[in-house]
């Protein structure tokens, strides 16, 4: 059995022209209290040109590596690593150890000369972009859409009825309770808000006014839409990250089937049928709150109350409303499962990528209603 390798060692010869530094010994993890203590002995840098000696470089590993980095730094170190003296498999090794503590060092010394502003704007700029890649993403994702649901269209035997069935009971029948319940209240909160103020004017028979216009305009669609994006786009996308982090969706591709027609179109076309039913359901439901107040704080009769709708209130305002659903529709339906799709495979990516669609869909959903309503102004709509 052969004996170890010494302890490496590293002598400075500062009498020869010029300094001289001879490295010999094993330079391992076996050794790496001592040769620690040895490197930090060189308090100075080494002399400008200083050679370097390797030749009684007995055993090197990573530990040792990183240590001859440190001793000789990283420009050194490179140098060394193309020269002819040492085998390749040590000169890979240096290469390899002196590039990563050199790009670990870096980033260290730049942050931490920023001030507060550059990080403040660098992080703004890395939200911006990031933002910006969600959008170009997002814009891809439905053009995928549109072409499989434009590929499928003419062959009825693609078309997953099972399933769209299946998530339009999911998407829109599940749904009703909570939908007709949080309008008829916003309805009713209207309603008692909007007599309070107009009684200052003596014109509380405008109250039935004020709910027709904003239930069948605004927010029938606009409940609905916020309620979805809380309730259906999450469901999509956790669904959707759950068979990413279990493979499914590779088994899938595995199996020569698309994703995108399998499981996005069902619930992309479930929620386009299932949106504008129930914005109906949130109009109906917003107004019979309205009306349940104005029978009981205003003495305006159930009869009364139609009587006055069907008198001020025209049918276009009605279109109006539900002209915006299968908009919202279709993008909360993408936006859930493109986040799905996003998902890495952890148990956390799946809960971030659930909340950014939630966040997303109620973002866009805003957004287009607060558009619309000033396209519509301007159309005289």
């Amino acid at each position: 059995m052969s004996p170890s390798p010494a302890t490496g060692s590293a002598d400075l010869d500062a009498s020869s022209q010029p300094p001289r530094l001879r490295v010999a010994g094993a330079w391992t993890l076996a050794h790496y209290a001592e040769l620690e203590r040895r490197v930090d002995a060189f308090a100075t840098p080494l002399p400008q040109g200083t050679q370097i000696d390797l030749a009684g470089l007995a055993a090197l590993d990573t530990a040792g590596a990183s240590l001859l980095v440190r001793l000789l730094g990283t420009d050194r170190v490179a140098e060394l690593a193309q020269a002819d003296g040492l085998p390749p498999a040590r000169r890979a090794l240096l290469d390899t150890v002196g590039k990563a503590l050199d790009a670990y060092r870096t980033p260290n010394k730049v942050r931490r000369h920023r001030s507060a502003v550059t990080e403040v704007l660098a992080r703004i700029g890395r939200a911006m972009d990031s933002v910006w890649r969600q959008q170009l993403q997002l814009l891809g994702f439905i053009g995928l859409t549109l072409e499989a649901l434009a590929r499928g269209l003419p062959h009825p035997r693609r078309w997953r009825v099972t399933s769209l069935v299946a998530h339009v009971e999911q998407t829109g029948l599940d749904a009703v309770p909570i939908v007709a319940l949080l309008t008829f209240m916003v309805g009713a909160v209207v309603a008692f808000l909007g007599s309070t103020v107009l009684a200052d004017f003596g014109a509380t028979i405008y109250t039935v006014d004020l709910i027709a216009f904003s239930f069948l305009r605004e927010f029938g669609v606009l409940l609905t839409a916020i309620l979805m994006a809380g309730r259906t786009a999450s469901a999509f996308t956790a669904q959707i990250g759950s068979m990413k982090a279990n493979e499914e969706i590779d088994a899938i591709r595995a199996l020569g089937l698309d994703p995108v027609e399998l499981l996005v179109l069902p619930r992309v076309l479930a929620l386009l049928v299932s949106l504008p039913m129930l914005t109906f359901l949130a109009m109906i439901s917003g107004l019979a709150g309205g009306a349940v107040v104005c029978a009981l704080t205003l003495d305006i009769s159930p009869t009364m109350f139609i009587t006055l709708f069907k008198a001020d209130i025209g049918v276009h305002h009605f279109l109006v409303g539900l002209s915006k659903a299968p908009i919202f529709a279709f993008l909360i339906a993408v936006i859930g499962c493109l986040e799905g799709f996003k998902v890495s495979g952890s148990a956390q990516s799946v809960g971030e990528h659930t909340t950014s669609s939630v966040v997303q869909s109620i973002f866009v959903v805003i957004l287009l209603d607060a558009v619309a309503a000033l396209f519509f102004m301007e159309m005289n709509w």
